[in-house]
């Protein structure tokens, strides 16, 4: 197995420039072509322990980042293809790593259908699988952030991928994405973060994102039980709040929280009764990282010991 890492500079430069770097993400291989200096900065600062494969081998996505043409070059602005076609409009070459996070983020948001796929992120410790949903603004990603950071394994900032039927957890660790005031709380947090390109006033502000797979299981393919689901909200000024939450409004509260659920027809319900059955479910209220950390740790226990 070779790693990023392994390839010295000039060679990782070549392949990603003619297309022809191939990245083991999960079940997924992404292959990702670019000639901008940021996205290679970036790959090689968050992506180094992944697994590359060769040239030759299949490629679930193909993304590329570029200027359209010398004009679009010259006003440095380039554009995000997929398979060739153009799904967004174009962008400032300073935000091209931001970009490329969001790109590989929507191939798997818009494909992929073989799972039953939650906005969530995932995480794990002792075995014991915990989502996280939530739309943009919650401070999901703030707290996995932090739970990476105390010795939580990230299996997804994104997407819980459930396949069929089970409550299992399929691994897709990528970077942690941070945006705005989370970047400087987290680096602030540990002295073990590792941040990528800040990328400065995009569509969604300040952008940075935060290497993840930082424990010795990073990369493990074998499936994770889910044991609970916590609804989290950031509120400035809050008192810590955990409530129990019912199975049925947990269900409910998933099934918006998921890309494909309608999608699925009865497959898709089924999958969300098996894993709504499965886990225990809460809503969390918190303003203080510390405080949310701990309360988390006491269900983790509480699982345990059941």
């Amino acid at each position: 197995m070779r790693l990023f890492k392994d390839m010295n500079n000039a060679e990782a430069h070549q392949a990603l420039a003619k297309g022809e770097l191939r990245l083991k993400v999960g079940p997924y291989i992404y292959c990702i072509q670019s000639s901008e200096s940021i996205v290679f900065d970036g790959l090689r600062t968050l992506y180094a322990d992944f697994q590359i494969v060769t040239a030759e081998s299949f490629a679930d996505y193909h993304m590329s980042l570029r200027p359209g043409n010398l004009i679009q070059k010259w006003r440095k602005k380039i554009d995000f293809y997929s398979d060739g076609h153009r799904p967004f409009n174009r962008i400032e070459a300073q935000h091209a790593y931001a970009f490329l996070e969001w790109g590989m983020n929507w191939c798997v948001s818009t494909g992929s259908n073989e799972y039953l796929k939650l906005h969530a992120a995932v995480l794990s410790k002792n075995g014991i699988g915990l989502i996280l949903p939530g739309l943009p603004g919650v401070g999901k990603s703030t707290l996995s952030a932090a739970l990476c950071l105390s010795g939580w394994r990230v299996l997804s900032d994104e997407h819980a991928l459930i396949p069929f039927n089970t409550h299992k957890l399929v691994p897709l660790c990528r970077p942690i994405s941070l945006k705005n005031k989370s970047i400087d709380l987290i680096r602030n947090f540990s002295s073990r973060v590792v941040l990528g390109p800040e990328s400065l006033d995009t569509h969604k502000g300040n952008v940075a994102h935060m290497k993840a797979d930082l424990t010795s299981d990073r990369h493990d393919s074998e499936l994770i039980p889910a044991h609970l689901i916590i609804f989290p909200r950031y509120s400035p000024e809050s008192t810590l709040v955990l409530n129990k939450k019912s199975k049925t409004e947990a269900f409910m509260f998933a099934g918006l929280h998921s890309f494909n659920y309608g999608l699925l027809s009865q497959t898709g319900f089924e999958t969300m009764c098996t894993l709504v059955d499965a886990v225990n479910c809460y809503d969390l209220t918190y303003s203080d990282l510390d405080e949310a950390l701990r309360a988390i740790e006491s269900l983790v226990s509480e699982v345990s010991s059941s």
